[in-house]
């Protein structure tokens, strides 16, 4: 449980902010990071920074689009890092300052497989501007064995520092953890390997578990859990299962009580039956968070039957 050099990211407003469009109040964001520094907290992920030509910002709030100003605002320089993520496609290379004139360490590319060649090109861009550089491949649990294999050889031969393993849908048990993150270490020696889990079957924390057992040192959690639909690995029960003295829970409570339990009343993340259902068969959560806003039948068996019939990707 206790290896010094593990690291956790916390990335609460990021995949939290997709419940909400990312529409968070600046105080709130601002407690946040002060309270997960406190914490001792690694990494705090602020949001996203996606190119507001394509996505209008009438329609999100701030941390979709994470501008230095505004990050600046609730952020500050010290042991804590922040990190934001881009999506291949969905940005702009021209929002990035080089890393010497921002507060941003971290910037983590997410793709699929099948863009890896695109996220690459991202993330030497990013690279040579001077940032942290980490690869999350989305989706894995759809991704062909011989595609990800190709990806993670190409991926061997850059220089970013990461490479996440991200189970998108909750859809993993602890024998494709395993059975993954051996291939991501024998495949990308020199790297930290990370692991990012979805909830959708309650395993969310427990698969966490599993890939530091096998060797994973970077670690993706949310205060209570928040995040798209079923949420993710809970950081208080993370930061519990560590032992690791850097470590201070009690902040994190602070932000629970405080914040994120009047919240999920209003956002309702964490486990549920639709959210279970798409998690067994596989499936991407936005048509459970649509049943959930009152789309897709009255019924989870109704539900189930048409997720059974839906190739989503």
């Amino acid at each position: 449980m206790y290896r010094p050099e593990i690291k956790i990211l916390d990335c609460t407003i990021r995949d939290g902010g997709l419940m909400n469009d990312w529409k968070f109040d600046k105080e709130l964001v601002k407690d946040l990071f002060h309270g997960l520094a406190q914490a001792g907290v690694d990494y705090v992920e602020l949001g996203y920074r996606a190119d507001k030509k394509q996505f209008p910002p009438s329609e999100f709030g701030p941390w979709r689009y994470c501008d230095e100003e505004i990050i600046r605002e609730v952020a500050y320089e010290c042991d804590t890092k922040v990190s934001i993520m881009c999506d291949v496609g969905r940005t702009d290379y021209d929002d990035f300052l080089p890393a010497s004139e921002s507060i941003v360490k971290l910037v983590r590319v997410a793709t699929y497989v099948k863009d890896i060649d695109k996220a690459i090109h991202l993330g030497k861009h990013l690279k040579s501007l001077g940032y942290e550089v980490s690869i999350n491949i989305m989706a894995v649990s759809h991704a062909l064995e011989p595609d990800l294999d190709e990806a993670l050889d190409q991926l061997a031969q850059t220089d970013f520092e990461m490479v996440y393993l991200v189970d998108s849908f909750g859809y993993f048990y602890s024998e494709q953890i395993h059975y993954l993150v051996e291939k991501y270490l024998a495949k990308l020696p020199g790297k930290q390997i990370g692991v990012h889990c979805h909830n959708n079957q309650q395993l969310a924390f427990a698969n966490t578990i599993e890939a530091i057992i096998k060797g994973v040192n970077r670690l993706d959690a949310t205060v209570y859990g928040i995040g798209r639909a079923a949420g993710n690995c809970p950081l208080e029960l993370l930061i519990g299962f560590l032992k690791n003295p850097k470590f201070d829970v009690r902040p994190v409570f602070d932000l629970i009580q405080k914040h994120f339990e009047p919240m999920q009343k209003e956002l309702r993340w964490g486990y549920e039956i639709p959210y279970a259902i798409t998690g067994i068969l596989n499936k991407h959560p936005r048509a459970a968070m649509a049943f959930m806003k009152g789309v897709h039948g009255n019924s989870y068996r109704e539900f189930y039957d048409e997720m059974i019939m839906v190739d989503d990707l």
